[in-house]
C-alpha cells in the first residue's frame, strides 16, 4: 500500500469551498457526459453517519462506451470519488470518503481521508490514524504553478491569469499562499492498495499520478468558476446539484451497459503473494489497461453546459 498525503490551499473559506466542490463537480460531471457515457446519479439524500456525523449520501452508477470509469458514492461526505482510466475523458476530483472498492478490480482500492483548515497547509500531523505505517510522503501542490497535463489547459482556467469579477481575487501570483486572504487548505491523506504480485508498486504510483492531476484539475476549476457559484447558499448548491444531475441522466440517455461501485469496509493488510503465483514479467512502462489516455479529439460542438437559471428555466416549461 502507497500512503501519501497531499495539501491543496485555494483562495477560499472553507465555507465557501464547500459550495464551490459541489458545483465544479456537478458542472464538470454534465460537461464530459454524452449519449450513452457518463456518470448516472441513482440516489443523493442526506445521510448521518454514526462516525463522520451528517452528511450526504450518493449512488452513481457508472455508464461506459469507449473506456473505463470509476465512480462511487460515499456516505458522511457530502461528494463523490471518481478516477478515471483511459478513453473515459477529462478527470473529476476525488473529495471526502471512505474506503472505496471496485467489483471488477477485488484487490484494487483506495481510502481517501479529508480536513478542511483555514489555513495555508502548515497544520502538521493533522491525520491522527492508525492506518499510517511509519512515515508518508506530505506533497503540496500549487493550483496556479503546478504543471498539468497539456491535454487539459484551458487559459480561462489558469490561475495565474484569471481574476474574479465578483471577488477581486486573483491572479495568483509567486509565493501567492503566504500573502492571499482569505485561505484554506484541503488536507487529503490517500492510501492505494493493488495487491497483485510483480504490478504492485508500479500501479500504485501510477494511480497516485492520475490523482495528483484529478486533484489539480479540480482546484483549479473550482477557482476559476467561483463567479459562478459565489454567493450561492449550500441549499441552492444542492438544488443546482439536482437540477444538473438530471439534466445529465437524461443526457446519458441510460443505454450503455453500467458498472456498480460500491462502498465496502477498510481494506486490509497488504499480504505477500503466494508462492504459487505466476511470474509476472516487469517492464518500464506502466500495464496496458492503465496506459495515459491518449488525447481523443473533442466533439465539434461540446456539450451543452447548463447554469441554474437555465435549468430553473426549463424545468418551468415542462
Amino acid at each position: 500500500m502507497l500512503v501519501k498525503e497531499y495539501r491543496i490551499c485555494m483562495p477560499l473559506t472553507t465555507e465557501e469551498y464547500r459550495v464551490g466542490q459541489l458545483y465544479t463537480i456537478s458542472k464538470h460531471s454534465h460537461q464530459e457526459s454524452e449519449k450513452g457515457e457518463g456518470v448516472e446519479v441513482v440516489k443523493n439524500e442526506p445521510h448521518e453517519d454514526p462516525v463522520h456525523g451528517p452528511g450526504q449520501f450518493t449512488e452513481k452508477r457508472v455508464h461506459l462506451s469507449s473506456g473505463v470509469s470509476l465512480g462511487v458514492g460515499i456516505p458522511g461526505s457530502g461528494v463523490s470519488l471518481g478516477v478515471d482510466v483511459p478513453g473515459s475523458g477529462v478527470p473529476r476530483e476525488p473529495a471526502d470518503s471512505h474506503s472505496l472498492q471496485c467489483s471488477f478490480l477485488p484487490k484494487f482500492s483506495i481510502y481517501i481521508e479529508t480536513k478542511y483548515e483555514d489555513n495555508c497547509g502548515d497544520s502538521e500531523n493533522i491525520f491522527h490514524s492508525d492506518k499510517i505505517l511509519g512515515d508518508h510522503e506530505v506533497s503540496f501542490l500549487d493550483i496556479a504553478f503546478d504543471e498539468i497535463p497539456e491535454r487539459y489547459y484551458r487559459s480561462l482556467e489558469d490561475p495565474r491569469f484569471f481574476s474574479s469579477a465578483k471577488t477581486g481575487r486573483g491572479p495568483l501570483r509567486e509565493g501567492w499562499r503566504q500573502h492571499t486572504k482569505p485561505i484554506m487548505c484541503s488536507y487529503k491523506l490517500v492510501s492505494v492498495k493493488f495487491e497483485v504480485w510483480g504490478l504492485q508498486t508500479r500501479v500504485e504510483q501510477f494511480v497516485h499520478k492520475v490523482i495528483r492531476d484529478i486533484l489539480l484539475i479540480g482546484h483549479r476549476q473550482a477557482f476559476a468558476w467561483v463567479d459562478e457559484w459565489c454567493g450561492m447558499t449550500m441549499e441552492e448548491v444542492r438544488r443546482y446539484e439536482q437540477e444538473t444531475q438530471e439534466a445529465t441522466n437524461e443526457l446519458i440517455g441510460l443505454v450503455a451497459p453500467a458498472i456498480s461501485v460500491s462502498e465496502v469496509g477498510q481494506p486490509t493488510a497488504t499480504h505477500s503473494a503466494p508462492s504459487s503465483a505466476p511470474s509476472t514479467p516487469l517492464s518500464d512502462e506502466a500495464p496496458e489497461f492503465l496506459a495515459p489516455p491518449k488525447t481523443r479529439p473533442r466533439k465539434k460542438s461540446a456539450p451543452e453546459t447548463l447554469t441554474l437559471p437555465a435549468l430553473r428555466e426549463r424545468a418551468g416549461a415542462e
